[in-house]
């Protein structure tokens, strides 16, 4: 349910309601707008109808909200999320490019990496400490050792780090070194560690699971809102189909209909969708013409010798190549990197 505030409701009167909901052992979560304000209550419907608001002072309307998320819906907020992070932005007119290694291996290779990616337009740095890899055997990451590497090198070109989160008890080492923290798509319905990530209050990037719908993607960003954190990235990685081709099928058409949806600012993997490093050019211009609010590109100075995915990754030449086609792309359709 949303509780709508008059155009110019006290701030005596949104607590009013807010201490009125609490007292019933509900949830409140504030949503300031320029001009009104928009309580969503948490908790049961049965709970909820107990408690009439719309005679309170300063209430204009009680809105029931029918999707099954809340909190990511259209319908709770109208507006477009946009999310800004050390001056870089990811949603509104903004295309974000978040680029870097698949994982983690050296200084020089994080430090060459990070200042060539930031030259050639990248607005955000990635790149992975913790791997979750399908054989046990192979490699899983530097682990903290790499956390430091990334943050230095994020440091040292002043681009906000983006890393995931693979593990509950990663949860503070990770958020003390990351700008963004991301949920990879094993872990989508993980919903422990989606309320833990969600406590840290950073920006978090969900990727969709490669066997989840749309509406299960949104369903389990409501649970980062629940934990905490409403900054909340959707990414598209591809999911699995019969189809052989490619690592997984880009499924495009999640991007206007998660963004019809929701609020929130939808980007897009090509480097895992497709799994070839030939195909991240068009898909990443077939995503920004789709409508996506960003990328995230896996970017190594020799993907020869990367000790992940080197197939995938662009090397530093391509991944300026591709920055010269998406800028003159993004001015057209009213959008800046």
């Amino acid at each position: 349910m949303m509780v709508v505030m008059k155009e110019g409701a006290s701030e005596a009167e949104v607590q009013h309601v807010i201490d009125r909901l609490e007292k019933a052992g509900l949830g409140a979560h504030i949503s300031r707008g320029e001009f009104k304000t928009v309580i969503g209550v948490i908790g049961s419907r049965e709970d909820i109808s107990k408690v009439p608001l719309e005679a309170v002072a300063g209430v204009e309307n009680v809105i029931p909200i029918q999707k099954p998320y809340k909190f990511v819906s259209r319908e709770f907020q109208s507006e477009d999320t946009v999310i800004e992070v050390k001056g870089s932005k990811i949603g509104g007119d903004t295309f974000a490019v978040i680029a870097g290694p698949c994982s983690i291996e050296t200084e020089e290779q994080m430090t060459e990496a990070a200042e060539k990616a930031k030259a050639a337009g990248a607005t955000f740095l990635r790149g992975g400490a913790f791997k979750p890899r399908t054989s046990p055997y192979s490699f899983q990451g530097l682990g903290e050792a790499g956390l430091k590497m990334l943050a230095a090198a994020g440091k040292k070109t002043g681009l906000p780090i983006v890393t995931e989160l693979l593990d509950v008890r990663d949860v503070e080492v990770v958020a003390e070194h990351a700008d963004v923290i991301q949920i990879g798509t094993r872990n989508m319905q993980n919903f422990i560690l989606l309320l833990e990530a969600g406590s840290t209050g950073k920006p978090i990037v969900l990727k969709r699971g490669f066997g989840a719908t749309v509406d299960e993607l949104l369903m389990a960003a409501e649970y980062v809102v629940k934990g905490g954190s409403r900054q909340i990235i959707l990414c598209e990685r591809g999911i699995r189909t019969f189809e052989k081709a490619t690592r997984n099928t880009l499924d495009l058409s999640m991007i206007p209909i998660a963004k019809s949806l929701s609020h929130l600012p939808v980007i897009v993997d090509p480097s895992h969708a497709t799994g070839k490093s030939s195909l991240v050019e068009p898909m990443s211009l077939a995503a920004l013409a789709a409508g996506a609010d960003g990328i995230m590109v896996e970017v190594h100075p020799n993907p020869e010798e990367a000790w992940c995915d080197g197939p995938q990754s662009l090397d530093l030449k391509a991944f300026a190549g591709l920055m010269e086609k998406i800028k003159p792309i993004a001015a057209v359709l009213g959008k800046k990197v």
